[in-house]
């Protein structure tokens, strides 16, 4: 879909014809009024140990209208511009990672889809009360017997006069019980009570007579306390016109929407990993251990380089997204980059969290400490859209796929022909010159992906260097992924297939060993 089918619609403009504002002094903004509520007139640290927010914390941020960025110009919005949607995930993330999911959520899973396939009659007053009265929204696939298996949702809808009828259950959708928009997912049910295997997406407002949503439970989520999460009741009647339209099927407009967000994954990483960085630094600068600075040590240069070398690697992440992922473009085919850049990014967010804590030490085991929260507040994010577990072994199952078609079983051979991954392919060549077993376990599937995840972002580090990124950083950058994957295809290479001993509990208790 391209720009002029977005604005194909008669369109109601509710700006002037004025340009916005440079997106670095909408931002500027937005920080000076996030260090006013979270350091001047509270304490984030004081917030973070408490579910939910103070109502002026979020009120207060919001009249910056950060929103705006996900909503096109022609509805008054600045545009849904992929490059400053990510600037606005890391502006937020820098302070806290729940700041920026709650934009993530808001902008890659509602604003973004509905302003690519909402009609013009339904989005038209969304969009007003997002800029108007700082409403927020967000999507509930999810159900209690069908996480990763989306497709076998059991939430149904049939058309009724007019409406249409949804009900089913739906349960960890971030915002649960303070959105008033959501984009709800379910299969049409037939005349004979079977449901139909593709999925359709409505927009509810639960505002409005017929479309309350009753929440069941709110969730005790480890971290992210700021995010309300829970398990909702869905039994709403949603008029017809608020059902989006898809450009073939809703199981291809699911996986647009769902690569896209997946691809936005590093604009939250971004200001947390450069976090961890400043924190890590700071500390270790200040601190003195044995009379010398912990900054000096060589086990801290290993850690504090590691970070710094995962800030190059978002970075290249971020380039890549904002010129690549917008609405103009239909995500649909590109499940294999979409699910390295989310697998990876979350697998390093976690990495930085835990090395930060590990260098500050117990002072950093508190939630009021942003290390030892950031441990449980990035640890979902290797769960959510897509366990890395299952995005790694689709990685593969997508490149074997391709090879089959290719005839091609030598992975080098095949991986230096293929975009995302020919400028990485000669550095490793001694590494992947091998033939690829095309009926591998799952296990192997799985790291075989870390792998491949690897080297394509290894390809970004380098398109970010051609683009005059400092080059002291793109060689860190390289250096940490090569040793990565040096390590990865160590495991790889070995034949071991344990299994689970069931009834492991016979002779096994060491202490009758001991007599």
């Amino acid at each position: 879909m391209n720009e002029s089918t977005l604005k194909a619609a008669p369109l109601k403009r509710e700006t002037t014809s004025q340009s916005p504002e440079p997106i670095q002094d909408f931002l500027l903004k937005l920080k000076e009024k996030m260090h006013q509520v979270y350091h001047l007139r509270g304490d984030i640290n004081q917030y973070a140990q408490q579910r939910g927010l103070p109502p002026f914390v979020l009120r207060e941020i919001m009249e910056t209208n950060p929103l705006s960025i996900g909503i096109p110009t022609e509805y008054g919005g600045r545009g849904a511009v992929m490059r400053e949607n990510l600037a606005l995930l890391e502006t937020a993330s820098y302070e806290s990672l729940a700041l920026s999911l709650t934009f993530g959520i808001n902008s890659a899973l509602f604003l973004q889809p509905v302003a690519k396939y909402a009609s013009h009659e339904a989005k038209a007053p969304v969009f007003k009360r997002f800029l108007e009265q700082k409403t927020m929204g967000g999507l509930m696939i999810t159900e209690p017997d069908f996480g990763s298996d989306a497709l076998n949702m059991q939430t149904s809808f049939v058309e009724n006069q007019g409406h249409y009828n949804l009900t089913g259950k739906k349960h960890w959708a971030g915002l649960t019980g303070w959105a008033e928009f959501w984009l709800l997912t379910a299969r049409q049910r037939t005349a004979e009570g079977d449901l139909q295997r593709d999925i359709d997406f409505f927009i509810c407002d639960v505002t409005q007579p017929g479309q309350s949503i009753k929440v069941e439970e709110f969730y005790d989520n480890l971290g992210l306390y700021q995010i309300p999460y829970g398990r909702n009741h869905i039994d709403v009647q949603i008029p017809k016109a608020q059902k989006l339209t898809p450009h073939s099927t809703g199981v291809k407009m699911m996986l647009d929407l769902l690569h896209r967000s997946r691809m936005q994954f590093p604009g939250m990483g971004m200001g947390f990993i450069h976090r961890m960085l400043d924190e890590g630094i700071a500390h270790c600068k200040q601190r003195l251990v044995g009379g010398k600075s912990l900054f000096n040590y060589d086990q801290v240069q290993e850690r504090l380089s590691k970070l710094q070398a995962s800030f190059t690697v978002c970075s290249a992440m971020c380039a890549n997204s904002a010129k690549n992922a917008g609405l103009d473009k239909d995500l649909t085919g590109i499940g294999i980059e979409a699910n390295a850049v989310k697998s990876v990014i979350t697998d390093l967010m976690q990495q930085a969290a835990q090395s930060v804590t590990q260098l500050v030490g117990a002072k950093a085991y508190r939630l009021s400490h942003v290390a030892g929260r950031g441990i449980t507040d990035s640890r979902p994010f290797q769960i959510f859209e897509g366990s890395n577990d299952i995005l790694y072994a689709q990685i593969s199952e997508g490149i074997v796929k391709q090879m089959k078609r290719m005839k091609e079983a030598n992975l080098f051979q095949f991986m230096k022909t293929n975009p995302l991954t020919s400028r990485s392919a000669d550095q490793l060549k001694d590494l992947l010159n091998f033939k690829l077993d095309l009926q591998l376990p799952q296990r192997k599937m799985v790291e075989l992906g870390q792998i491949i995840g690897r080297v394509i972002s290894m390809d970004m580090v380098y398109k970010l260097g051609d683009e005059g990124f400092r080059k002291d950083l793109i060689d860190g950058g390289v250096q940490m992924l090569q040793q990565d994957i040096h390590q990865l295809m160590g495991a790889f290479r070995l034949n071991s297939q344990l299994q689970v001993v069931d009834g492991y509990q016979e002779n096994s208790s060491w202490l009758k060993y001991t007599v």
